[in-house]
């Protein structure tokens, strides 16, 4: 399985915002993930790091946005 789980650096915590991570790309400002299972989820936020071989996907949150 190549699905990773993402998280969100939010007030200096990760925080898991999403398990098998299937689909990710940029859109009209954000970030557009979607799982194996279909559900999607929009971030205000910037890719901080991806380790793939972990199966692990960091963002870092844009101060003054929500989602």
């Amino acid at each position: 399985m190549c699905e990773a789980n993402a998280y969100l650096i939010r007030d200096g915590q990760e925080e898991l915002v999403m398990n098998a991570v299937d689909i990710l790309r940029p859109e009209d400002g954000c970030i557009y993930l979607q799982d194996v299972f279909g559900e999607q989820r929009w971030l205000k936020a910037r890719i901080k790091e991806m380790n793939l071989v972990e199966h692990r996907i960091l963002f870092e949150e844009i101060v003054g946005a929500t989602d």
